[in-house]
């Protein structure tokens, strides 16, 4: 499996697999969502489409970057989205980084989002899945934001089957300046558990595909097997196109 590490404005051609990773805080966020018993999530491409998709649908819940907002269930963060009872509900998600990063590589015919807490799950959905080139979305701070560069990194070393020991690429994260910044309270919308949840190697057992269900980008969890296990890989949302299923 060949890798490649990426920032959003340095994709000039459309991947055939690609791994959108943003830590802290939307795909941790995400895994939290569908633990809490979402449906799907819709990644709007703005704020005023995930305005507008809430209004047209008024049982979705919305959630962006910073401070609460007038139209806005939630903010991204785990900590808070944690207490949250979603059960089948669908999420509309707009953030700085992680859904721009996604809506990039739309047209790539496989598409996961993934950060530490489906680090093993989105490894293993590769090696499983994927064939030939890898590109890996680095979507914080141009492509530089070392907690996403480090995730990006155990996962493709992870997908190649290697043992590889997390404790370096979690210290990387945690030392990075969004770390740091969610520590301090520089960032609007936070938690104070955020960066300890963002660091949380494996919590869900599950890969995030998104793919294009026409009109709309949409996330949905995907069941891994165990490489000892030959059962298929199993989607766990109700509707849309099987887990690595082409978008078209």
């Amino acid at each position: 499996m060949d890798t490649r590490f990426l920032g959003i404005a340095d994709l000039v051609e459309t991947p055939s697999v690609a791994v959108v990773v943003d830590v802290m805080r939307a795909f941790t966020v995400a895994p939290w969502a569908f633990a809490q018993g979402a449906e799907k999530i819709v990644l709007a491409e703005s704020l005023d489409e995930a305005l507008a998709l809430k209004a047209r649908h008024p049982d979705w819940v919305a959630l962006k970057d910073g401070p609460p907002a007038p139209g806005f269930d939630a903010v991204n963060s785990p900590g808070l989205l944690r207490s949250v009872d979603l059960g089948g509900r669908t999420v509309v998600q707009k953030t700085t980084a992680g859904t721009v990063g996604t809506l990039a590589v739309k047209e790539a015919p496989m598409v996961l989002c993934a950060s530490f807490v489906v680090a093993e799950a989105t490894a293993q959905f590769l090696r499983t899945r994927a064939r030939g080139s890898v590109t890996f979305v680095v979507t914080g701070e141009d492509g530089q934001a070392d907690e996403d560069l480090a995730c990006a990194q155990y996962i493709a070393r992870r997908a190649t089957g290697g043992g590889t020991d997390p404790v370096e690429f979690l210290r990387r994260a945690a030392g990075s300046r969004a770390a740091t910044e969610l520590t301090e309270g520089v960032r609007q919308g936070a938690h104070p558990d955020d960066v300890a949840l963002c660091l949380e190697l494996d919590r869900f057992p599950f890969a995030m595909v998104a793919a294009w269900e026409d009109p709309l980008m949409v996330l949905r969890p995907c069941t891994v097997p165990s490489p000892a296990d030959d059962a298929p890989i199993r989607q766990t949302g109700r509707r849309g196109p099987g887990c690595g299923a082409p978008n078209t």
